[in-house]
């Protein structure tokens, strides 16, 4: 398969308490077109900011070096992709990211080199990505159609719909918006796409579900609209985050058959991160395992499952507990 995106060396790390906070270390991955690829470790691994640094979501203030090489059809021209978190400052030697067209390396834009600072507002069709507490919004460059364009080109699936669904705006209006701003349709149009797309992802009654509030739905019917708005422009690689990690057991199944139907029959690319070995098993081809930032190991979800190398990997499959387990008791206690 022709490799969509190649990370190499890249690194992110965090300034708090006076000193630097490493979050990624040294990661080094391709991403092959039309995969499954799970992200798999336990909270403070770096799978989530590997995700948000692909999308160029990263938190500002964040450092960030190394190179995220793209090979995308329809982008003409190399171009820096590079999250407005990147400090002027940086020299030009931390880090670069590129894109290649049709098979054809491009001299590399090096992080920082873009004089476009303009940022996407979530109201021309991005999901804001709000997280809980308060926290800064995440948002990424506008430097124009040549950029793999998040809304577009990617596709993101955040941990908590609450969060990323504006809460006074019918879903049916957010999912049109995307379909509105990327594919230029007319309102009427994008209201019809987005009815389509609420049947895909199989929410009950679609003409109502279109009137409803993120409020009068359910954790699951919520994370379906965010799917929705999601893949409402065809992006070429669908970035998962913990999207399952809220929802009940079986929730989180329906949820995982749906991403798999779905990226199947839209050709997509998949970025799965979970900290559940087994989920990530079920949909995944590969499974990469991190923590600490670190890449611990890559390989097939049969031989990472079956056969793996890593100590730490181990641990995680021996933590697992099945549905089928028995009940846990004490060593010594009565059967």
């Amino acid at each position: 398969m022709t490799a969509l995106l190649s990370i190499r060396d890249l690194t992110v790390s965090y300034r708090g308490d006076g000193r630097e906070v490493p979050a990624l270390r040294g990661v080094s991955l391709e991403i092959e077109a039309g995969e499954r690829l799970a992200i798999i470790g336990e909270s403070g691994s770096g799978k989530s900011t590997l995700a948000l640094a692909i999308a160029g979501l990263l938190a500002r203030g964040a450092r960030i070096g190394g190179a995220i090489e793209w090979a995308m059809p329809n982008l003409q021209m190399p171009h820096s992709f590079a999250p407005p978190s990147v400090l002027p400052a940086i020299s030009p030697t931390r880090g670069e990211i590129s894109s290649s067209v049709a098979g054809t390396s491009f001299s590399t834009s090096m992080i920082g080199e873009s004089g476009n600072e303009k940022a996407i507002s979530p109201l021309v069709g991005e999901m804001s990505g709000r997280t809980e507490g308060g926290a800064v919004e995440r948002r990424p460059l506008h430097l124009g159609s040549a950029v793999p364009r998040l809304g577009r080109d990617i596709g993101f699936v955040f941990q908590d719909p609450s969060s990323s669904l504006d809460p006074v705006m019918p879903v049916g209006k957010q999912i049109a918006e995307v379909a509105l701003t990327h594919l230029g349709l007319s309102w009427p149009q994008a209201y019809a796409h987005a009815k389509t797309l609420l049947e895909r992802v199989r929410l009950p009654d679609p003409d109502a579900s279109m009137r409803a509030y993120p409020h009068q739905l359910s954790g699951g019917q919520k994370q379906r609209v965010a799917i929705a708005a999601a893949i409402a422009a065809g992006p070429k690689l669908l970035i998962a985050d913990e999207a399952t990690s809220a929802l009940d057991t079986i929730v989180q199944a329906e949820i995982v058959s749906l991403i798999r139907r779905l990226v199947a029959e839209d050709g997509m690319t998949l970025l799965f991160i979970s900290h559940d070995i087994a989920l990530a098993a079920e949909l995944a081809e590969r499974i990469a395992v991190f923590r600490y930032g670190e890449l611990l190991e890559l390989g097939t979800t049969a031989q990472i499952v079956n056969a793996p190398r890593h100590a730490y990997t181990r641990a995680l499959l021996d933590a697992h507990l099945g549905l089928d387990a028995g009940p846990l008791r004490q060593a010594g206690a009565p059967a």
